[in-house]
């Protein structure tokens, strides 16, 4: 049975909240933007961005869940939101 775009999100929906609290347990997060063409979007942010494993969560980790629910998906991409750069008082030094 083939499922209808709104069906493949929904499903795409669960899987992120699924994994959801172990990528919050170590301080960044993750946020369904976009289906479209097969490929999955997603923001990341927090402790997620710029991390040096995260390909291996991502790509390597939930991609795959993903295709093995959703066998149609191809591809995975992430946006990551960058962080707002840290005020230093370089007079309190």
């Amino acid at each position: 049975m083939s499922l209808n775009k709104e069906q493949i999100i929904s499903k795409i929906l669960e899987v992120i909240d699924t994994i959801r609290f172990y990528i919050q347990r170590d301080g960044g997060d993750l946020e369904f933007v976009k289906y479209e063409n097969d490929i999955v979007t997603l923001k990341i942010t927090g402790n997620c961005v710029g991390c040096s494993i995260q390909d291996v969560t991502y790509k390597d980790g939930l991609l795959q869940i993903l295709k093995l629910e959703i066998p149609t998906i191809k591809n995975l991409e992430l946006i990551e939101e960058k962080q707002p750069e840290s005020l230093i008082n370089w007079n309190d030094k």
